[in-house]
């Protein structure tokens, strides 16, 4: 028998999936290819979340093989994205040649950016694999000017959930990372759900102050 006393409640741990391994190899290429399409309307939301307008300059954390990247330049922003997985950043950069993207090898832990050089902050659907909640949302302090502003969006997951279907976040999940926000120094905390196509999205967006 189990002692559930014993047993870590992982029920609201927003990095609940920290033990990623991560993208390489044949099998990275084809994850990577596959987020190619379809993510359109995630990129969409956090420009619109972040009120993002041209000039901004964005660092794009977990950024994949790009499509919020690629978003962001035609709307007239500088943007840097940011992913510890080589495959990843390959194809980014291969998708992305020519609208002036920046793309670094590096974890939400240890940005490549320098301080105070960022308007915005987002991360999209990596939060829930990030190693330390706490140094990452420190890391985005670091580098957001002040003003600037953080927008994390993760898929609305429910309690319980196996599997791939448990990759995002339940409410709980996002009010801790709202509550790990507030701890961090961010203002103007806040959580949004939305519906991007077929997916129902949970969002912490926050200010530096």
């Amino acid at each position: 028998m189990i002692d559930r006393a014993s047993v870590p409640d992982h029920s609201s741990v927003p990095n609940h999936h920290a033990s990623f391994p991560g993208f390489s190899g044949p099998m990275g290429l084809i994850a990577a290819l596959s987020m190619v399409f379809g993510r359109e309307g995630d990129a969409r939301l956090a420009a619109r979340l972040s009120g993002l307008e041209p000039g901004d300059t964005v660092v794009d954390v977990g950024c994949g093989p790009g499509a919020a990247v690629r978003h962001a330049t035609a709307l007239g922003a500088s943007v840097t994205g940011v992913d510890p997985a080589p495959i990843m950043l390959s194809v980014a950069r291969r998708l992305t040649h020519g609208r002036g993207a920046r793309f670094v090898e590096g974890t939400a832990e240890a940005l490549p950016v320098d301080d105070d050089s960022a308007t915005v902050v987002w991360s999209i659907a990596t939060a829930h694999h990030w190693a330390d909640v706490e140094a990452g949302l420190r890391e985005a302090r670091r580098v957001l000017r002040a003003g600037g502003r953080l927008v994390v969006i993760e898929r609305h997951t429910v309690a319980g959930a196996r599997g791939h279907a448990s990759h995002g976040w339940t409410e709980a999940r996002a009010a801790r990372f709202a509550d790990r926000c507030r701890d961090a120094g961010f203002a103007d905390v806040r959580i949004e759900q939305d519906t991007t196509g077929r997916r129902r999205t949970l969002s912490v967006i926050a200010t530096s102050p």
